[in-house]
């Protein structure tokens, strides 16, 4: 068997070029990809952002809170981007803090809304 034989084994399942075919079928398996990507990772992203989102708007005073951070606390007051935790009750003093919106992860004794990787405020 010489370099000929081989070189021609090789080259029995080779065709022709023949330009590659329609490019709308090359758009095909691009098409595909995105759509898997859309429905598998932006579509639930975008959905869980909606659900947050509607929460923190339906937030009141007096709803007890769990922080993303972990803190126990009931709103006292609401801002337009804070919140007003009180999370003692020393006697007459009340101890207080101030905090994102954003970091409150949920209600206390449910399922939290958001964890501590989503909203930013990581340890």
């Amino acid at each position: 068997m010489n370099i000929h034989d081989i070189s021609s084994f090789f080259g029995m399942g080779a065709t022709p070029d023949t330009g590659g075919g329609s490019p709308w079928l090359q758009l095909i398996p691009f098409v595909l990809v995105l759509g898997i990507f859309y429905f598998i990772i932006l579509l639930p992203m975008r959905n869980k952002q909606k659900k947050v989102q509607e929460f923190l708007e339906t937030l009141k005073v007096g709803d007890k809170v769990v922080t993303t951070g972990g803190i126990y606390g009931q709103v006292t007051r609401l801002g337009a981007d804070s919140v007003q935790l009180q999370i003692a009750d020393l006697g007459d003093k009340k101890v207080r803090i101030e905090i994102s919106k954003a970091a409150v992860g949920g209600l206390q004794g449910q399922p939290p809304v958001q964890d501590a990787e989503a909203s930013g405020t990581k340890d």
